[in-house]
């Protein structure tokens, strides 16, 4: 039989998936836009009575999530594995300690704890259809389009700094192999997807500067930084990420740290270098 994948919020990331995953491989997206592959949630019953594989990219709402109460009751007869894409923000603030996925659950952001309620309601609609699921807890996604390279160019991009204060991150092109891996191997359980390396942001700034042969923004305190609400409950947390899995999943990172990933944005960028 056929793999089918169902990848519900199929875009950036989804994308990515997709082309990581092997040949034979039948990907169905969904998408409220015109002309997709699934239209959600029009045909969200078909593509469950067909998927072998789901994986839902969709962040939690105001009222919790809101895959589940689409295809809760639709039959799926193919069925053999869930993945959800959560987020490291499960983990709460480690003070900057080395954690992987054996570390507990401890959200301290509205963020982190509507991430957290999703994952349960997940398991349970596993448990009942007594399947894996994946539960990926993904660090800051950066890729094509979505840098520090191209917040520099379009001029927002801050030199925040906090003594201390560290990210992990994870360019979209590992994170697709790594949820391709998991698929294909039916991985169940938390699983951390990050770079091997926290760094500070203002670090990552510097080089997407250096890059683009440009001048880093000005350094600026965090207690002086203005940022959104969202911003700041990411700072609110530091923690170093690593996790226990990849090379059971067989992937080994192309973009081990955010060097290696934002060198080879620059090298497709024909403004790189000044």
């Amino acid at each position: 039989m056929t793999d089918v994948l169902l990848s519900i919020g199929h875009g950036y990331a989804g994308r990515a998936t997709e082309t990581a995953l092997p040949d034979g491989w039948r990907v169905l997206g969904t998408s409220r836009q015109p002309g997709a592959a699934v239209r959600w949630p029009q045909d969200a019953a078909r593509a469950m009575a067909e998927a072998t594989h789901l994986l839902s990219w969709v962040p939690p709402g105001p009222d919790g999530d809101p895959v589940l109460p689409v295809i809760a009751d639709l039959p799926a007869p193919h069925l053999r594995w869930i993945g959800y894409a959560s987020a490291s923000s499960l983990y709460g603030d480690t003070a900057g300690a080395w954690i992987d996925e054996t570390a507990p659950d401890a959200p301290t952001t509205e963020r982190g704890r509507a991430r957290h309620a999703a994952e349960r309601a997940w398991e349970g609609f596993a448990r009942t259809r007594g399947l894996p699921l994946a539960r990926l807890r993904i660090a800051g996604i950066y890729g094509p389009g979505r840098s520090a390279l191209d917040a520099i160019k379009a001029g927002r991009a801050q030199r925040v700094t906090r003594p201390g204060q560290v990210f992990n991150r994870i360019h979209v092109d590992d994170l697709g192999r790594i949820a391709a891996a998991a698929a294909r191997v039916r991985f169940d359980g938390p699983l951390i997807v990050s770079d091997h390396e926290p760094a500070p942001p203002a670090d990552v700034t510097t080089y997407a500067a250096r890059l683009l042969g440009l001048p880093p923004p000005p350094e600026i305190p965090y207690a002086e930084a203005r940022l959104s609400p969202t911003a700041q409950s990411f700072w609110a947390e530091n923690k170093r990420l690593r996790s226990r899995h990849l090379d059971a999943l067989g992937v080994r990172l192309d973009y081990p740290t955010y060097r290696e990933g934002l060198s080879a944005l620059a090298s497709r960028d024909p403004h790189a270098g000044g």
